[in-house]
């Protein structure tokens, strides 16, 4: 029953302190955790004010392991145990996402003695250029062939975005419309969303896109369309994202902020991409597609 050497709790590793870092190297080491313990990480991700506020002993029932798994995997990531891994968890409740009043109130505090309409621009500017860095950084090439099948032959995309994400579907449905490609936009007018979808078939395919704290009308209108046999392709942050594990295909995007608000920029880069390549494809012909295909 050997562990992999990577998982050896007695390895010297530089321990996560913030939330961020944590959840990259649960990402790094999720191939070679144990299956409970992916099932630790799994809830601890999904529910992190749980972890930060449970008991070991309560956090265990709803996770559905022993409190000693929660042990193990701690000094699987390096910590000394539980207690000293919750903190993390706690100290991610004292830093996390500021209201719109607390944004702006700290943003007046920034760069102070700079022209602030100048100030503004290059924060939000470097915060884009972060964020398409960091896309451009994780591009698997599988994953976007994997998007364009599932998409390719679909007699209607459906696009699913709701709130934060909306301006982005919006876009595709624009953009999609304009290259021949039949869409439909959820976009819950008159609190018909479900009635928007209710059309979708196992002819049809659909792209969903949500970032933490994911918005429940969208994960319940991905539910409804794959449920009805539709193909799903994803754009979120996680691969605990409730989108990722309905996808075909997902791509995983981290936007940077910038005194809190946070960059579309690489979500908004890798629609076009998406909905361009997509015209692509389609107007490739059978052919081209079956020795582009042979290529790879």
């Amino acid at each position: 029953m050997g562990r992999s050497k990577g998982m050896d709790s007695t390895e010297q590793i530089e321990v996560p302190r913030d939330f961020g870092a944590l959840r990259e190297r649960v990402l790094a080491r999720w191939e070679e955790l144990p299956r409970r313990l992916t099932q630790v990480a799994q809830y601890a991700l999904n529910n992190p004010d749980e972890i930060a506020f449970g008991t070991a002993a309560s956090i265990a029932a709803k996770a559905h392991v022993q409190p000693s798994t929660l042990v193990r995997f701690s000094q699987a990531l390096g910590y000394q145990g539980f207690s000293d891994l919750q903190e993390v968890f706690r100290s991610r409740l004292r830093d996390q996402v500021l209201g719109y009043d607390e944004r702006m109130a700290q943003l007046r505090e920034h760069g102070e003695g700079s022209p602030r309409p100048s100030m503004i621009l290059e924060g939000f500017a470097e915060a884009s250029l972060h964020s398409i860095s960091a896309l451009t950084s994780r591009h698997d090439p599988a994953v976007f062939e994997r998007a364009l099948d599932a998409l390719q032959d679909a007699e209607t995309v459906y696009l699913i975005g709701l709130r934060r994400s909306f301006p982005v579907t919006s876009y595709m449905a624009y953009a999609m419309g304009k290259l021949g490609i039949r869409t439909i936009l959820i976009d819950a007018v008159a609190g018909l969303a479900a009635e928007q979808a209710n059309f979708a078939s196992g002819k049809d395919a659909a792209i969903a896109i949500s970032f933490t704290p994911y918005a429940s009308e969208t994960v319940a209108l991905t539910t409804q369309v794959r449920e009805a046999g539709a193909k799903v392709v994803a754009i979120t942050d996680s691969i605990f994202s409730p989108l990722a594990s309905q996808a075909e295909a997902w791509f995983e995007v981290a936007e940077a902020d910038f005194e809190g608000f946070r960059s579309m920029s690489a979500t908004m880069t890798l629609a076009m991409a998406l909905t361009v390549a997509l015209a692509d494809r389609r107007k490739a012909g059978p052919e081209k597609q079956r020795v582009g295909k042979s290529d790879r």
